[in-house]
């Protein structure tokens, strides 16, 4: 969902909750959403988290301690996160941080699946990279 959709909700009020790691996000058709720093950051739509294609996702573990440290607007369309791991370069839509607040329960459970399918855990580190040719952190 790289932009936004014709006729789809739009913000009226986003509120960074520092403490308690969640974005706040409340939506024209009345919708409100608590969506946690480290869903967004597991989710984030960036090459270094989403591949360069299909199939080719990079599981994240270890964030869920991670924090905002900026949110920048993009346009009217979108916001960056800055996170706290130095992770900058996901553009999060409107539609997206709408569908990450409506499909929250989903996004969990397929996130603990890949986990599982992995052996990994939430909290392990992230693996080394090696060689990855994306600019990320």
């Amino acid at each position: 969902m790289a932009g936004l959709q014709a006729g789809a909700p739009t913000p009226r009020s986003i509120t960074v909750h520092g403490a308690s790691r969640v974005l706040e996000v409340g939506f024209s058709d009345g919708a409100s959403f608590r969506i946690p720093f480290e869903l967004m950051r597991i989710y984030s739509p960036s090459a270094e988290v989403q591949g360069h294609g299909p199939g080719q996702e990079i599981l994240q573990t270890g964030k869920r301690e991670v924090g905002l440290v900026e949110l920048e607007p993009v346009g009217n369309y979108a916001v960056k996160p800055v996170f706290s791991d130095g992770h900058d370069t996901g553009i999060f839509s409107w539609d997206l941080l709408y569908e990450l607040g409506a499909k929250q329960e989903q996004l969990w459970a397929d996130y603990q699946a890949r986990l599982a399918a992995a052996g990994v855990d939430r909290d392990a580190p992230m693996a080394d990279k090696g060689g990855h040719a994306c600019s990320s952190h």
